[in-house]
């Protein structure tokens, strides 16, 4: 190798390396506490592994780096599966090294990997474990011996087994089974990296999800259970109707009074079984769990269907029409490959248009080149928008990336076709492989793109290999081969990762930006000691988590996440005391909430005419009487409430003295609280809330970040009055409820907001604020804007004017653009007496909504029309805020937005 051609091999590395380095998906896993970033990791280190096995292949102990990817691969099922798929292009590397490439070879090497990647995913990692809980259910249940003493056996077989195996295979000089029987063993070395959850759940941590404390619980967690199944190859269409059910395996929980394992939940009759009429190969559009799935399921596959008549058990008929095939690739074309694959392959390569979720509609979401003639043809406008859809993650790299990894692949290809099909089987494995594995449902509740990362991965090295074919092409130029390798490294550099670094810095960037965690802080100091807080799902739990976790910060506050007590784990956790948090007390004994029991309750209607408390209720539910159990189909008695009318009475002195209401309510306190349940069933999390309300008693303050979170089973929003950021379940009459959705405490939540908060250095100049931060912005600028209403109905008109000023200093326009939930702003300001405020308000949103409607109105029909529902809210509001200014003497200001408004209406029509 000259010296040219080894500058020209470390630069293509260097720009491949950074190419990668500041792709969109990769960067943005690497900034995020997620698991994509270290996945990346294992799979370079997998795949540089097998290359440099493959330059020692002839040596001695050229073995050792395949027991090196073994271990790793074990490792990396600790982090994630994703690695996995790098097997079958490790399996070629092998092949092409060992033998001569022959058609018959290359079909046989590619089966050969995907058994031994089927064994590794579907025997290995589910059936270690599956045969572990064998083994202790049977010498625990069937034997008598105590708890773990099966699984114990069990892995001691497994290593006598290994050990047996290497003894008589090195005796009978049988190398390539000792090498798979010491492969084996190294996967199940890096694989025991799981213990450490059995180790963790057995030390009851106060965080521990799902509870794995034994092989059994373990293999549930491994499964996923949670998650639910799908078809891949053979399954049914989302309209297809069950005809049977079939039994699904029975879950077993710990008895430690019995010292055995017990069935806890047999499921019977719990799987489905679909009319084969609408079942098919290759099943893309399967989901029924949601409506907006179905419709996004005809949208994007356009169909039109083959009806089929059905009749029902009732002996009722009507006409299902089932998809037809090519409807069915047309889904999979569209919105799995093209939507969820392609549009983040282009992200990376290309340029992306903005961070907002995309959906399919021309302004959030698209990949984007900044070549305008390309992108405005796709897209509608993309130069000239409006402030309210300019974005920091508008990044363009005008096509360099990819056009350079695609000139790196035909370079490849030309020079060594084996080595290009081994990358290609990379780039396909941990890209297109996964669409079709996951087979993705419409409605996704996030972008998908962090689990491409690996074929990100891949396409970076044909960038890198890109460098080398402008390299290799301009030798022919007899040039010096050392200034021409520096040069074109130089500029690939400059042009392709130098672009990508610069667009993508600022909104991957996360220096500065503390929101997650000082709102998780205020969240917590809007509580009173010892008190409950009922939080919805993820992303509202895991910050409080990390503060009380981490950084020790309000740890006698109970932080319980409603989805997550739906699970018997989570409850057996809140009956347990944490840190400060005393334990949360229950009616129901904890073998009434295991899995499998009371998973759900339906509702019976016993024409109960009274309103029953909540506490006799629940002991109605917990009761062992005959009496309070209905049978259904699978003969198996069941809990049911009798009545939806609830009330819990309220002891004056009690409230009072425990600080549940402030002294200076106690003339509005309520005698009791009524509400009716709105289902007509309740699931774990519903039967736990109301037995929480039942035997707390007044003891311990209750709050919600939501109250419409639990709304279907505790509907009293009007009794939670907001205190800074979270709502207060307070017995007392509603005082300044203006939004039916309770009152505002104003001397607590001023001073909470004004005194108390921190706002995640939003306002810096050099923070970029990412939609995530932007959303849980709303909620306490929302919250500002309640309490200047409150103040004002209070006539404390100077405190809702500073209350106003503060969450525009916070939360400026610049920064959290104003949008339609600021409109109630202006009015405020007018009736709190700060005319001149109220006007530059009013001016600053009509300009936010007259530029939108501007953009809309300039497009071309194809892409203006679809902004019709965005057109009239634009209207609606402007039309609101010139009523507004209108109602206050603002006649100047209300006369130029009503003619504004008019002329746009014109045009619509």
């Amino acid at each position: 190798m000259s010296n040219g051609q080894m500058w020209a091999v470390l630069g293509s590395g260097f720009v491949g390396a950074l190419a990668y380095t500041f792709s969109d998906s990769f960067w943005f896993s690497a900034v995020e506490g997620e698991v994509y970033a270290m996945s990346s990791f294992f799979t370079a280190v997998v795949f540089w592994a097998i290359l440099k096995w493959e330059a020692v292949a002839d040596q001695k102990h050229s073995s050792r780096w395949i027991l090196l990817i073994a271990f790793l691969m074990g490792l990396s099922i600790g982090v994630h599966l994703l690695n996995l798929l790098a097997i079958p292009a490790i399996s070629f590397v092998y092949y092409f090294k060992k033998y001569k490439a022959t058609t018959k070879g290359v079909i046989s090497t590619a089966f050969i990997s995907i058994f031994i990647l089927a064994v590794v995913m579907y025997v290995i990692i589910p059936w270690i474990v599956k045969l572990a809980g064998n083994f202790e259910l049977f010498f625990v249940n069937t034997i008598g011996l105590p708890f773990n003493s099966g699984t114990i056996v069990y892995f001691a077989i497994i290593i006598g087994a290994i050990v047996w195996g290497l003894i008589y295979t090195r005796n009978h000089n049988r190398s390539v089974l000792n090498m798979v029987i010491l492969c084996f063993a190294f996967i199940l070395i890096g694989y025991s990296s799981f213990f450490m959850l059995i180790i963790r759940a057995n030390a009851n941590t106060p965080i521990n999800e799902n509870d794995p404390d034994d092989a059994i619980g373990l293999l549930s967690y491994l499964n996923r259970e949670q998650y639910g199944d799908w078809p891949i190859v053979y399954g049914q269409y989302y309209n297809a109707p069950a005809v049977e059910y079939k039994d699904g395996s029975p879950i077993y929980i710990k008895d430690a009074a019995k010292g055995k394992y017990i069935i806890t939940d047999d499921r019977k009759q719990s799987i489905p079984v679909y009319d084969p009429r609408f079942c098919t190969i290759f099943p893309r559009m399967w989901s029924n769990q949601k409506q907006s799935h179905i419709a996004a399921y005809k949208e994007w596959g356009k169909i039109t269907g083959t009806p089929i008549e059905v009749t029902g058990n009732d002996g009722s008929s009507q006409t299902l029409y089932k998809p037809t095939f090519a409807e069915n690739l047309r889904f999979f074309f569209s919105y799995q490959v093209g939507h969820m694959y392609l549009r983040y392959f282009m992200w990376n390569f290309a340029g992306r248009q903005n961070d907002v979720e995309g959906y399919g509609s021309a302004d959030n979401g698209n990949w984007i080149s900044g070549i305008s003639a390309l992108d405005n043809w796709r897209l509608g406008d993309q130069d000239n928008l409006p402030s309210s859809m300019q974005s920091a993650a508008k990044n363009k790299f005008y096509m360099l990336p990819l056009l350079l990894g695609l000139l790196g692949f035909m370079f490849h290809m030309n020079r060594n076709n084996k080595d290009t099909a081994i990358v290609a089987l990379l780039f396909i494995m941990t890209g297109l492989a996964i669409v079709l594995y996951l087979n993705q449902t419409p409605d996704q509740p996030r972008e998908r793109d962090y689990a491409y990362a690996g074929s990100f991965y891949a396409f970076a090295i044909w960038i890198g290999i890109g460098v080398f074919a402008i390299f290799d092409f301009l030798k022919k130029f007899k040039l010096n081969q050392t200034v021409v390798a520096v040069a074109i490294t130089f500029v690939c550099l400059l042009l392709v990762p130098g672009i990508m670094a610069k667009e993508g810095w600022d909104d991957h960037d996360r220096s500065g930006k503390f929101a997650c965690r000082d709102y998780a802080v205020d969240y917590l100091m809007s509580c009173e000691p010892n008190a409950i807080l009922f939080t919805n799902g993820d992303n509202d739990t895991f910050p409080l988590w990390y503060a009380q976790e981490v950084e020790g910060i309000r740890q006698d506050v109970r932080v319980v996440n409603f989805i997550l007590s739906s699970g018997d784990w989570y409850i057996h956790q809140l009956a347990r005391k944490t840190y400060e948090s005393d334990p949360i007390n229950f009616t129901l004994t904890p073998d009434q909430y295991n899995k499998g029991v009371n998973e759900y309750i339906g509702y019976y209607d016993a024409k109960i005419k009274d309103t029953v408390e909540v506490k006799d209720l629940i002991h109605f539910i917990a009761s062992d009487d005959p009496n309070s159990k209905i049978t259904y189909q699978d003969n198996k008695p069941m809990a049911f409430y009798p009545t939806k009318h609830l009330k819990l009475t309220v002891d004056k002195e009690k409230v009072l003295k425990n600080g549940i209401v402030p002294q200076r309510f106690a003339d509005r306190i309520v005698k009791e609280v009524r509400w009716d349940i709105k289902s007509n069933y309740l699931y774990k999390n519903d039967l736990m809330l109301l037995d929480f309300l039942a035997s707390n008693d007044w003891k311990r303050p209750i709050y919600f970040a939501s109250p419409s979170t639990v709304s279907n089973v505790f509907n009293v929003g009007k009794y939670c009055q907001m205190e800074g950021w979270v709502y207060k379940f307070m017995p007392v009459q509603p005082g300044n409820d203006n939004e039916g959705m309770g009152a505002v405490d104003t001397h607590e939540s001023y001073d909470i907001l004004m005194n108390k908060c921190k706002w995640g250095n939003l306002s810096n100049p050099k923070v970029t604020v990412d939609p995530e931060s932007m959303r849980n912005s709303q909620i306490p600028r929302n919250n500002f804007m309640r309490l200047a209403q409150a103040l004002v109905i209070e006539n404390k008109k100077d405190s809702a004017i500073k209350v106003l000023d503060r969450c525009l200093e916070i939360f400026p326009n610049n920064k959290i653009p104003f949008d339609i939930y600021m409109s109630p702003i202006p009015e405020i300001y007018y009736r709190a007496g700060a005319v001149a405020k109220g006007n530059k308000m009013v001016e600053i949103l009509a300009k936010v909504y007259e530029d939108n409607l501007n953009y809309y109105f300039s497009l071309p029909a194809k892409f203006s029309d679809n902004y019709d529902n965005e057109k009239q809210q634009n209207l609606s509001v402007l039309h609101r805020l010139a009523v507004v200014s209108k109602q206050f003497n603002q006649t100047q200001l209300s006369k130029k937005i009503e003619d504004y408004v008019n002329q746009k209406i014109k045009l619509m029509k």
